[in-house]
């Protein structure tokens, strides 16, 4: 059993590190990576093949202060309406540069707050993607549903629109930390939403919650994930809360002081992930729990779990199209990120060019420790055998990264000729053992907490 003590001096508490959901990560893409890049690699997409498509929504009706996130708050439909202009402008450009019988395995709308988009506005961007590629069979349409910005009518546009999955934000069901945090949403609300998601044959529910919000205690947090098992959620995503002001600056208007301590977080992580166990959920990577039946715990045990930027998926497609400000876009190539600012996406758009601000070229040893750091991130181990096979590194050479990592943690991994695995008790320390894999400068202020 790994004791506090050890946990502390390996730097669990004092660390901060990437959550790695892409490599490298996003703080690496280079500025001088242009539209032309972008626009060849949707060209050299297989044609026929199936890929993944997020279409990001920046606007809130109010800005959660914990929320680090990029976006913006409006009281008007005017922005939004001029936005899903250039997110149809966007997607037809993508459609005009897409190779023929490429079809949808995932579609995602993120935020933000996609629920902000009227009905008609609904149908209005469901049609234009679909201009852009048809779903591919057994493909899932997912959207976060904020349940204070949700009805009826709203709800019929997504089913109709073909929505199979919705995700809901629920942070923490205390009324006093919802508070504190600006997100004040009653647990009655939440069950509304959901009954009124239920009732239009929408059965796959993700739930969000976090973990190490100010004035967190073991009893409010066992609280709260028990109300939330009663919603019955397929998925859960127990996100830690990452306290950064020098980036979100509305997190200013959460008292620091009132956070709990990076022991307290682990304790507090632990609390809610017995209660996910004990209740039937399967584990999930480092924070997300699922019932048996649902994807990700299917993929789980497939050997198929992989990492993206909504943190676990059981989608296969090597492509990732990102669709609006800010959003990033994965390709076997490497990775393209839209001009975050709202105004600078929208000017490019505008002007008739794919609005590619950053991205990455996939170069060195980049393909190889990108799938070794998502394969310790998702199965807690890396098989030697695939990694010599696929990137055709020396027997000897990968050996003595696996040693030194295992030297790093005090002998604590498991190392043999098959490979490198993270033993259950170790586990809390998985993106710090990740790290060992990242090539990269490690700028501390870049990141966040490691539990």
């Amino acid at each position: 059993m790994i004791t506090n003590s050890q946990l502390a001096r390996l730097g669990l508490f004092d660390t901060r590190v990437p959550r790695y959901t892409s490599y490298p990560t996003a703080p690496h893409f280079a500025a001088d990576f242009g539209a032309d890049m972008f626009r060849d690699w949707l060209g050299a997409i297989r044609p026929g093949s199936s890929v993944s498509l997020y279409v990001h929504v920046p606007f809130c009706r109010r800005l959660c202060w914990f929320c680090a996130c990029r976006t913006q708050g409006t009281q008007s439909a005017a922005p939004v309406a001029a936005y899903l202009e250039t997110l149809k402008a966007e997607l037809a450009l993508v459609a005009h540069h897409l190779p023929e019988g490429v079809r949808l395995s995932r579609l995602h709308w993120g935020g933000g707050t996609p629920t902000l988009l009227a009905p008609d506005m609904i149908r209005e961007l469901a049609e234009a993607i679909a201009r852009v590629a048809p779903f591919a069979p057994g493909a899932e349409f997912s959207v976060e549903i904020d349940p204070n910005e949700i009805d009826s009518e709203r709800l019929d546009a997504l089913a109709g629109a073909g929505m199979n999955r919705a995700s809901i934000g629920v942070q923490d069901f205390n009324p006093d930390i919802q508070k504190v945090i600006g997100r004040e949403q009653g647990f009655d609300v939440t069950r509304r939403a959901i009954d009124m998601i239920r009732e239009r044959g929408i059965q796959s529910l993700n739930a969000d919650i976090l973990f190490g919000l100010p004035d967190q205690s073991r009893a409010r947090m066992s609280e709260s994930v028990q109300k939330l098992l009663s919603l019955s959620p397929d998925r859960v995503a127990l996100y830690g809360y990452a306290h950064v002001p020098w980036m979100a600056r509305r997190q200013s208007m959460i008292p620091s002081d009132a956070l709990p301590t990076p022991q307290e977080r682990l304790e507090l992580f632990e609390t809610a992930r017995r209660m996910f166990v004990w209740d039937g959920y399967e584990e999930i990577g480092i924070d997300h729990f699922a019932v048996p039946a649902d994807g990700l715990a299917r993929a789980q045990k497939a050997g198929t779990l992989r990492r993206n930027f909504q943190g676990y998926t059981d989608d296969t497609s090597e492509v990732l199209i990102g669709i609006g400000a800010s959003s990033i876009s994965r390709f076997p190539q490497g990775y393209a990120q839209n001009a975050p600012a709202t105004s600078a996406y929208t000017g490019r758009i505008r002007e008739g060019q794919f609005a590619t601000a950053k991205g990455h070229l996939y170069g060195g040893e980049d393909q190889m420790r990108a799938r070794m750091i998502e394969a310790l991130m998702c199965d807690f181990r890396i098989d030697a055998a695939e990694i010599r096979s696929r990137f055709g590194i020396p027997a000897q050479q990968l050996s003595e990264m696996f040693r030194d990592a295992d030297r790093a943690f005090e002998g604590m991994l498991h190392v043999s000729e098959q490979g490198l695995s993270i033993p259950p008790a170790v586990r809390p320390l998985t993106r710090l053992i990740a790290r060992q894999f990242d090539a990269y400068d490690m700028s501390q202020q870049r990141h966040s907490s490691a539990i």
